[in-house]
């Protein structure tokens, strides 16, 4: 898979066929989608294009710094690379971009740039300045400029936007086993290593302490989860605790991990941590003997866990 920062940065000899879109979670009534995409280019002699948009339109048009997605930029490209798409193209949203009109963002990008010669599109489709134009836009532009539409059917497009909503919910009520059924695999969180307060190490658990740059990125419901990372190339199980860690007068939310089998400093690593289940919420207990023996407890929950669920 090529990818292409902007569209005006796509070269390809062949002509292709696109779909547009956020895919977001990039779950199952997307992956239908997705394949139908790829199929298409096959039978065609023509080469897959996903054009998709970065930052989320909501976060430039309605300046929604709040808005929270289950996938960073970073982690949606690498799961589309999965599928077997030929071009990935993710186009800067900008008010200046907005303000474009159907017939140029059709004419310029479309056709004039990315060679489009079918689009693959959802029926409820709007696009252009002020999203005036529809999806009976495009089939007139198609006459226009010698490309086809396919349209994607309401079920379809139904499922894509009910699945969504339930990925986001399932996550903020920390159920992400739930959330994971719908995507395929696991949620995840990406970021960065850095210094805690090295209270986890006192207890016996030393903890990767994980700083996530995106504030887009949806974060669970806080409590104590199962987990999986890769580093260097081996499968490293452990636990995760998102919350303030009140027991010890904790204030600020820190997303804190325990690998199993691991004795290496993490410090400045930049890590993909998957999660795979909850054990239970966090809680402010009586005392830190007390927090001790529960993270004893979360312990030998996790090894059965995985005994049950990936022992070899």
């Amino acid at each position: 898979m090529k990818e292409h920062k902007g569209a005006y940065s796509f070269k390809s000899d062949k002509p292709t066929v696109i779909t547009i879109g956020t895919f977001d979670g990039v779950h199952a009534g997307h992956k239908k989608i997705i394949e139908k995409l790829v199929n298409t280019a096959k039978l065609s002699n023509m080469e897959s294009a996903i054009l998709t948009f970065f930052p989320h339109p909501r976060m430039v048009l309605q300046n929604e710094s709040d808005i929270k997605l289950i996938n960073t930029i970073e982690e949606r490209t690498q799961i589309l690379k999965s599928f077997g798409i030929d071009h990935l193209i993710i186009h800067p949203f900008t008010h200046q971009f907005s303000r474009l009109t159907a017939l140029e963002f059709v004419r310029d990008i479309l056709v004039n740039t990315l060679n489009a010669k079918k689009i693959i599109i959802g029926y409820d489709h709007r696009f252009g300045r002020n999203r005036t134009a529809d999806i009976n836009t495009l089939k007139q532009f198609g006459k226009q400029f010698d490309f086809e539409v396919e349209e994607i059917g309401q079920q379809e497009i139904e499922d894509v936007a009910v699945s969504s909503t339930k990925i986001r919910k399932a996550l903020l009520e920390g159920k992400v086993e739930k959330a994971n059924r719908y995507l395929q695999q696991p949620f995840m969180l990406t970021g960065t290593v850095v210094k805690g307060k090295g209270l986890g190490k006192q207890f016996g658990y030393p903890t990767a302490n994980l700083k996530i740059a995106e504030n887009y990125k949806l974060i669970p419901k806080n409590g104590v989860y199962i987990v999986r990372s890769i580093i260097e190339d081996i499968p490293y199980f452990g636990m995760m605790n998102i919350g303030t860690n009140p027991t010890v007068g904790g204030k600020e939310q820190t997303i804190e991990t325990y690998f199993f089998m691991l004795d290496e400093d993490l410090y400045g690593n930049k890590l993909q941590i998957e999660m795979l289940a909850r054990i239970r919420d966090e809680k402010n207990f009586d005392s830190v003997e007390d927090l001790k023996r529960a993270m004893k407890q979360d312990e030998a929950f996790t090894d059965q866990y995985i005994k049950d669920n990936y022992a070899e």
